[in-house]
């Protein structure tokens, strides 16, 4: 078996049990506060975090050395407040609707990067970021008379992760991944252990078993996505996380009971034909860049 083939297994792997991750996590959200079900799962993930990091060469020492700690402890902040935001919103948006509208995230950052990391975006771009606005839009459009005010926190997230990924975009170009995926899961666990006390909720032992397997699907899916990370590009593995939308599409509708309208579904295919691009395209430039360069 190829190193691609074996990338690509990992990454849908990975892919499917986030899905089932996110679906688990709509169940417990609905009963407990995401904030308290977001310290459970972040103190699994710290746990393997360290105990991988341990194993790298030069172990926890050499691991957790970093050029830039503000922007690595940002980096953890973002995401632990991602992760309550998104939990947040498949309790009560949905599944379906939360992973459409996420689904826009690349073209944010696609955005976001030019006057962040002074990228270039060419016509090309411009018309992928344009529809895949356009394509929001259409997922947003009210089914009533007034605006849903619950989808804004969907975008909310959508911003933050993409501040998220620019923000790892930056810090790549000192450290090393295993160093950002170490301060990802520690950093995360302290500033959600800080609050997460607050909103402590005793649960059934029913749930208390789901949470185990959202605590074991957190850290199964995010080795699978670095071994898919490790094999494949970027530009190979984007593509795939639109699977998501897939997922969260048949979950919601057929165990949540969710709907999907008409215009969810133009507009998701919209964003995810957009974004799709934009991350091909971001991948030719670069390709182009690099050439040049040697």
């Amino acid at each position: 078996m190829t190193s691609k083939t074996q990338g690509y297994i990992f990454a849908l792997l990975a892919i499917t049990i986030f899905s089932l991750q996110d679906a688990i996590s709509k169940h417990l959200a609905s009963t407990y506060p995401p904030i308290f079900v977001t310290m459970i799962r972040y103190w699994a993930f710290a746990i393997f975090t360290v105990l991988l990091a341990s194993k790298m060469r030069g172990g926890l020492k050499a691991t957790a050395r970093t050029k830039r700690p503000f922007l690595q402890v940002t980096r953890g902040v973002l995401l632990a407040i991602q992760v309550v935001l998104a939990i947040t919103c498949f309790a009560i948006i949905g599944l379906a609707r939360s992973q459409a509208i996420f689904s826009a995230t690349p073209i944010l950052i696609a955005l976001l990067a030019m006057p962040i990391l002074g990228e270039r975006v060419g016509w090309r771009r411009w018309a992928a970021i344009g529809a895949g606005l356009f394509g929001v839009l259409l997922i947003l459009k009210p089914e009533g008379e007034f605006f849903d005010v619950k989808l804004l926190l969907a975008i909310i997230s959508c911003f933050n992760f993409a501040f998220y990924v620019i923000a790892t975009r930056l810090v790549s170009r000192d450290d090393s991944s295993m160093t950002s995926f170490f301060y990802t899961g520690v950093v995360g666990a302290i500033i959600m252990t800080t609050i997460g006390p607050f909103y402590w909720s005793w649960m059934s032992a029913g749930d208390w078993g789901w949470m185990a397997v959202v605590c074991m699907t957190s850290i199964s899916s995010h080795y699978f996505l670095i071994r898919a990370y490790d094999l494949l590009d970027a530009a190979a593995v984007q593509p795939l996380t639109y699977l998501s939308l897939v997922y969260a599409s048949i979950i919601g509708v057929t165990i949540y009971g969710e709907t999907l309208s008409l215009n969810m579904i133009i507009g998701s295919a919209i964003v995810v034909a957009a974004g799709i691009f934009t991350v091909w395209r971001e991948h030719v430039v670069g390709r182009r860049i690099a050439a040049a360069t040697n």
